[in-house]
Parts: structure tokens; C-alpha cells; sequence
């Protein structure tokens, strides 16, 4: 856990439709003093749409520029997906497509200004990038429903994006989109 983080605990019913991946996942991600809530769920709605075999939250937590937020590791710790939150720098995409096959970034920011910083140097396999946005109030929506300890069933289903907390749903799009036009 982050220092001075505030611990989360979800029990995740994922039904990811579009992927074809069923599974309960019990996550426990610490909430850095300098991270919004909204940072907070996204990077927990990123492990869950991403979940594969030898996924895993960055030990360094989020201040760590040598590692991603999320990635995934091959039995060997070869790292085969770098994922991203927020908005990262054209140098921070740049280092990860250089260091893993695959790189995915989960945002709730303006998709115009990502896609311009993106191209605002020379970036490795910027084309190859897949971006992943949650509407903002979609996000907000949730932040209500959600506690320290929440149990929810999360299902995707052809982009569209249904979260079930204590009987109440609230549903989002999840848009895919590329860093270049």
C-alpha cells in the first residue's frame, strides 16, 4: 500500500461480455492523499476491463514514473502490458511502448488534449496505443456508491458499461478510441 494511503476493498462480480472474461476478483487498491476519486475508480474499473493472468496494481504506488499504474507480467515477469491512467506525457507513452507489447490507456480527460500532447513528440508505436474513456459524470455517479469496503457487479457489454452497487444501477459508455486520428 501506498504510505498514508486509504485502503480500499472491492468484491468484483466481472462480466466482461465484449472480452469474454468471467470471473470474482477481490482487489484492494490504497488510494494515494494526492489522488482523486475519480483517478481512484478508474484505475479500478482499468484492472477489472484488463484482467488477465498476471495482472497487478504498481508496488510503487502512484508516484513511481519507472512503472505503470496497472501491468500485466508473463510467468517469467516479462512485462506484456503497460496501463495507464489520467493523462501521461508524450515522454511517459513513449517509454511505454518501448517497454512492453502493449499499452492501454484508461482516462476520464478530454480525448482532443491526450491526443495532442500524444503527438506533441515523437512517441513509439503512438498508433498501437488503445484509449479507453469513462465519461467523467459516469464516474462522479459512482463515487456516492462506493465505501471503503463495496461489493459490485461490473458487466461490459458492446461498449456500454453497467455497475451494480447495494441493488442500484448506473450505467456509462466506454469509449475506445486511438491517440491518432
Amino acid at each position: 500500500m501506498a504510505p498514508n494511503g486509504t485502503p480500499y476493498h472491492f468484491k468484483i462480480a466481472l462480466s466482461d461480455v465484449d472480452r469474454g472474461v468471467y470471473e470474482s476478483l477481490d482487489i484492494r487498491p490504497a488510494r494515494h492523499p494526492s489522488e482523486s476519486f475519480r483517478y481512484l475508480l478508474t484505475r479500478t474499473l482499468a484492472y477489472c476491463l484488463s484482467f488477465e493472468p498476471g495482472i497487478a496494481f504498481s508496488k510503487g504506488g502512484l508516484s513511481s514514473a519507472e512503472e505503470p499504474p496497472i501491468s500485466v507480467r508473463d510467468e517469467t515477469g516479462v512485462l506484456k502490458a503497460w496501463i495507464d491512467i489520467g493523462s501521461p506525457s508524450a515522454e511517459r507513452l513513449h517509454k511505454a511502448t518501448k517497454a512492453a507489447e502493449r499499452v492501454s490507456l484508461f482516462t476520464h480527460a478530454d480525448l482532443g488534449l491526450l491526443r495532442r500532447e500524444a503527438l506533441s513528440r515523437a512517441v513509439h508505436k503512438v498508433e498501437s496505443i488503445e484509449v479507453f474513456r469513462f465519461e467523467p459524470a459516469f464516474l462522479d455517479s459512482l463515487e456516492g456508491a462506493i465505501e471503503r469496503s463495496t461489493r459490485l457487479e461490473l458487466v461490459r457489454s458492446d461498449g456500454a458499461l453497467y455497475v451494480t452497487i447495494a441493488g442500484k444501477l448506473t450505467e456509462g459508455l466506454v469509449t475506445r478510441a486511438t491517440l491518432v486520428e
